[in-house]
């Protein structure tokens, strides 16, 4: 989920916890500049490879898929634990769920943190607003023990809403679990993949995610190492282009052969809170033309006969091709329709941008690293 500002499997070891996740429809200057920044990468970081396998405390969230378009996993949050389904977002920082504060009529189709029931419980009178492309809230903060599987962060600060507005028809999810840098957060909160750093829960700063394929069970987000058995080949590394969000360079997006968008290079906000993968209407219209999708209402479709035989979109990122197939940018509607996962971006920049969100993540195994400020991209298995 980016702003609109401007803006179960089983573990594999004894130390291995895997959290599954649900899915829901709903860089640098020259070639050598980053060749160089690559080896020294390379040569310098943890061995992710011994990360799985040798004794690190790998946690593995499972994540359910529901229908292609979001996915979302458990935690829960008081004592005793009180449970809740969240969106798992690279695109935010804030953690935050429904509460018994909330009136809205969005808070009535989800589960609500009943605040009286945890003894643990701690209420502060520091309130925030988000704003996300699909709906926004306004929220006050609270502290509280927070769990993810076997990740215990105690006194975690989170956001408890009171008013939720365009969430009324996402009744599978409560809340949200955001994964991106401390500096974008609205509460002010210290988010609670850096609590757990620092509380020396997770051995590595890194986490990742597997988003599993047509609405299948499998989908996973693993915390503090990466689980090689999900990717093929090797992980490519990409540096970020600030090391305060997880947004990178890409030098370009080509069809059969020609740069259809990104020309010169723009930027690309990898993002699991999104589903589809968003540009410039301009852009996006442009791609619509040349796969012969046909707006109607909200969406673009295609006829499904066509989808075997519409090319590979190919995302250029640090030298690298990432092929996106026909198959995997075009989803159906409830009433079997074929439409494009291709759509307009509402993220106000100064330069080119892309949302790489779901769409391209069910393709490519992803890891980010905060310890080295990039992220990782292999084909998914």
């Amino acid at each position: 989920m980016k702003w609109l500002v401007l803006l179960g499997l089983v573990a594999f070891s004894e130390c291995i916890v895997k959290i599954p996740l649900r899915r829901v429809k709903t860089m640098r200057n020259t070639v050598s500049g980053k060749n160089i920044l690559n080896n020294i990468l390379k040569e310098h970081v943890y061995r992710l490879s011994q990360i799985s396998f040798r004794g690190s405390n790998l946690t593995t969230h499972p994540l359910r898929n529901i229908r292609d378009l979001i996915y979302v996993g458990n935690i829960t949050i008081g004592t005793p634990p009180q449970e809740f389904q969240v969106v798992f977002d690279t695109g935010s920082s804030d953690l935050w769920v429904s509460s018994d504060f909330c009136t809205s009529r969005a808070c009535s189709t989800h589960i609500r943190f009943r605040h009286l029931q945890s003894s643990t419980f701690r209420l502060t009178n520091k309130t925030f607003r988000i704003t996300y492309g699909s709906g926004r809230m306004k929220g006050v903060v609270a502290y509280d023990t927070v769990r993810i599987g076997d990740l215990v962060s105690t006194d975690q600060p989170f956001g408890l809403s009171v008013e939720e507005y365009g969430f009324e028809g996402r009744a599978y999810y409560d809340g949200v679990l955001g994964l991106n840098y401390p500096n974008i957060s609205f509460s002010g909160a210290i988010p609670i993949f850096d609590n757990l750093k620092n509380q020396g829960a997770i051995s590595e700063p890194v986490f990742a995610f597997y988003l599993s394929k047509d609405e299948q069970e499998g989908s996973v987000v693993m915390f503090g190492g990466v689980d090689h058995r999900y990717y093929e080949g090797e992980l490519n590394w990409v540096p970020l282009i600030e090391a305060d969000d997880w947004i990178i360079h890409m030098d370009r997006i080509s069809m059969k052969r020609k740069i259809i968008a990104c020309s010169g290079s723009c930027e690309a906000i990898v993002d699991t809170g999104t589903s589809a993968i968003e540009g410039p209407r301009r852009l996006v219209n442009k791609i619509h033309k040349l796969i012969g999708a046909r707006p109607r209402h909200s969406k673009y479709y295609i006829s499904c006969s066509a989808v075997n035989t519409l090319p590979s979109i190919i995302f250029t990122i640090n030298g690298i091709n990432y092929p996106v197939p026909g198959r995997a940018y075009v989803l159906k509607d409830s009433r079997g329709r074929c439409y494009s996962m291709f759509q307009e971006n509402k993220v106000s920049s100064s330069t080119e941008t892309w949302i790489l969100g779901d769409v391209f993540l069910r393709v490519y195994f992803s890891v980010f690293d905060r310890g080295n400020d990039r992220i990782g991209l292999a084909r998914a298995v």
